[in-house]
């Protein structure tokens, strides 16, 4: 069913929303969305949200015989058989997670790690161990906006996630913090969180971001994948280099 409106809001360099995670379930998805999806063309990923450790083991069950190529398991949803306390603020119920999922299926399983964590690094090391090949960073921020006039919050849920180019500094930090465990274990991080342009790219690869992702972006501009792999390949040349990887993790300090 999703949130109740309004779960979209424009804030300063940046955009709330609260959509609540709305979809028609897994076993729907598979049955009838995923049958007519050009899969000739690029590769889909499944986006796995649970309320329990069952439902996620659940949907990794589903989602292993499915054309999908990976999922991504987000963990920043509450578990409600804990009080609602969410799955991504707590490193051992996060691996717990991963544990759950990882019998399930043979797909590649990608953490979505959340910035709202106390210690992401711990969190990225544990879900490593518990068997995620891959690190999605960051999730959203929580934040909130007020209508002045009525004095009450803009998003019907309260609190929404803040993403946009307001979130790229912390996103930035948050894949330096989780690089040296992720290289550690060979396990590639793509990196997301306010990607608007080109440069920024240039920036999270430097940082350690094995590939990048661009979603509020794309309100701002359609077209914007193209424009950035222009500007990307224009850096590369300009500092004579082969390939994308040979810029990652170059950061100087």
């Amino acid at each position: 069913m999703g949130n109740a409106p309004h779960r979209v809001y424009e804030t300063p360099s940046g955009m709330l929303n609260a959509i609540g995670l709305q979809n028609p379930g897994v076993k729907h998805v598979v049955e009838n969305i995923l049958p007519n999806l050009p899969h000739g063309e690029t590769q889909f990923w499944a986006n796995a949200n649970g309320t329990s450790l069952a439902e996620y083991a659940e949907i990794a069950a589903v989602f292993d015989n499915s054309p999908v190529t990976a999922i991504e398991i987000n963990i920043s949803c509450p578990n409600v058989k804990e009080g609602g306390v969410h799955f991504g603020n707590d490193p051992v119920m996060a691996a717990k997670v991963v544990e759950a999922m990882r019998p399930m299926t043979k797909k590649p399983l990608i953490t979505k790690l959340s910035p709202n964590n106390a210690d992401i690094a711990e969190t990225a090391r544990m879900v490593i161990e518990a068997g995620s090949d891959g690190l999605s960073v960051i999730n959203t921020l929580v934040g909130m906006a007020v209508d002045i006039e009525t004095r009450k919050p803009v998003i019907g849920n309260i609190s929404g996630g803040l993403s946009g180019p307001a979130i790229k500094p912390v996103a930035l930090w948050k894949i330096r913090q989780t690089r040296t465990v992720a290289a550690k274990h060979n396990i590639p991080i793509l990196g997301q969180g306010g990607l608007t342009t080109g440069a920024d790219a240039i920036e999270f690869a430097i940082t350690g971001s094995d590939a990048i992702g661009i979603g509020t972006g794309l309100f701002y501009d359609p077209l914007l994948c193209g424009k950035v792999l222009d500007e990307l390949r224009d850096y590369l040349t300009r500092h004579n280099m082969k390939s994308y990887q040979e810029l990652v993790g170059t950061l100087q300090s």
